[in-house]
């Protein structure tokens, strides 16, 4: 059976940057946008034209130099929003405008003041309009996760109605389960007329840490768009980070499922947009966090000497990542210390590493690490020493 392609559609530039303080200029934007565009992204949501001048302006500078991927705007379920995102996105190779309106019960008597029949209306109105500007338009059902099945499927049915060629399902608040989420996917799937006209799109909130988890749900259950960021950044919590869900379906071949992401620019592209939006990824942060493929455990560092995938999935050459760390501290074993000491010169014996190990673990209780200089001060300091460097 052929591989299926999972579509990722990156929105670090829209919802991403709607982080508290992390602001980005068009300059910065468009450094992004390049490196997604070579990344391999399919879809870039570059903004919210409508929102300010400067985002106009941003997305009608990515429009101008994305060459391979889509390029997105968002807009709500309003004219005025619609046509300015059209123009905005007017130098795109492939233009996308992705609107749409909250369908949650919740949203409609209390964001809307409205009712179930006109949300449906001005589901199919929004998408109608959009598509007399661009042939590829995304409806967003904002707040899906808490939004009835049946209801979702009806809104969902106007939209492909109207023209619309992707349907997003938000879990806006992050609220639901895996199996509850995938669930949901799968009654739109089997439910909405006309769903073979549209993919279907996930797009998940972290709010409870179950973004990723709930977005592998969403394709193994017929989505074929997974909407997420780099780091997993964005509002609240942050959104489905892009590495994870790239490396888990990767990782899984028995899910038959793949995107087109060159993984080997993952770290890279991690640290571009840390970079730029100021926000320092978190130490142990799946795939590209700066202990990812660190081992400071004693077992588990003459595990990795031994074979690295006793205790790694992942070659961190597949991510853009030189190698595995051996971290020395007071809980790293002999075959650490042999290991980080020949690569900075020494060459133990058995009974020097003995020696050399009683000092070294005297030394790691006084400190968090031992590093390099380090260990030449722990060799340099045993009687040893003179054996060691004659040896």
């Amino acid at each position: 059976m052929a591989i299926q392609n999972i579509q990722i559609f990156d929105t670090t530039l829209r919802d991403g940057e709607q982080v508290p303080g992390c602001k980005l200029n068009t300059e910065q934007k468009i450094k992004i946008a390049r490196q997604l565009d070579q990344l391999g992204v399919d879809v870039i949501e570059a903004g919210f034209p409508v929102s300010s001048p400067g985002d106009f302006e941003s997305v009608d500078a990515i429009s101008r130099i994305v060459k391979n991927a889509s390029v997105c705007g968002l807009t709500r379920a309003v004219e005025k929003d619609i046509k300015t995102a059209a123009q905005a996105l007017e130098k795109a190779v492939k233009p996308r405008i992705h609107t749409g309106i909250g369908t949650s019960d919740s949203h409609i008597k209390f964001k809307f003041n409205s009712d179930r029949e006109s949300i449906v209306q001005r589901a199919y109105d929004a998408v109608k309009y959009a598509k007399s500007f661009v042939e590829d338009v995304e409806f967003y059902a904002e707040d899906a996760g808490r939004t009835d099945n049946a209801y979702l499927a009806r809104v969902c049915e106007a939209a492909i109605k109207a023209g619309a060629t992707v349907l997003n399902i938000p879990d806006t608040t992050g609220y639901c389960l895996p199996a509850e989420y995938g669930a949901k996917i799968k009654y739109l799937k089997e439910h909405v007329k006309g769903i073979d006209k549209a993919i279907l799109s996930v797009h998940c909130h972290n709010d409870l840490g179950l973004a990723t988890a709930n977005s592998i749900e969403g394709v193994i259950n017929g989505a074929r768009q997974i909407e997420c960021t780099i780091n997993g950044i964005g509002e609240r919590a942050g959104n489905t980070a892009l590495e994870e869900v790239v490396m888990i379906l990767r990782q899984h071949p028995s899910l038959n499922m793949d995107t087109r992401i060159d993984s080997t620019m993952l770290y890279g592209m991690s640290q571009l947009v840390s970079e730029h939006m100021g926000i320092r990824t978190q130490p142990n942060k799946a795939i590209v966090g700066a202990n990812a493929f660190a081992h400071s455990s004693g077992i588990h560092q003459d595990g990795v000497i031994k074979n690295r995938e006793t205790y790694e999935i992942i070659d961190p050459k597949e991510v853009g990542v030189t190698e595995s760390a051996i971290v020395l501290t007071a809980r790293s074993g002999r075959a650490a210390l042999a290991y980080r000491a020949k690569q900075v010169g020494y060459e133990l014996t058995k009974l020097q590493l003995d020696q050399v190990y009683q000092q070294f673990l005297d030394y790691a209780d006084r400190h968090k690490e031992v590093h390099d200089q380090d260990i030449h001060i722990i060799v340099e300091n045993s009687h040893l020493y003179r054996e060691i460097i004659s040896a």
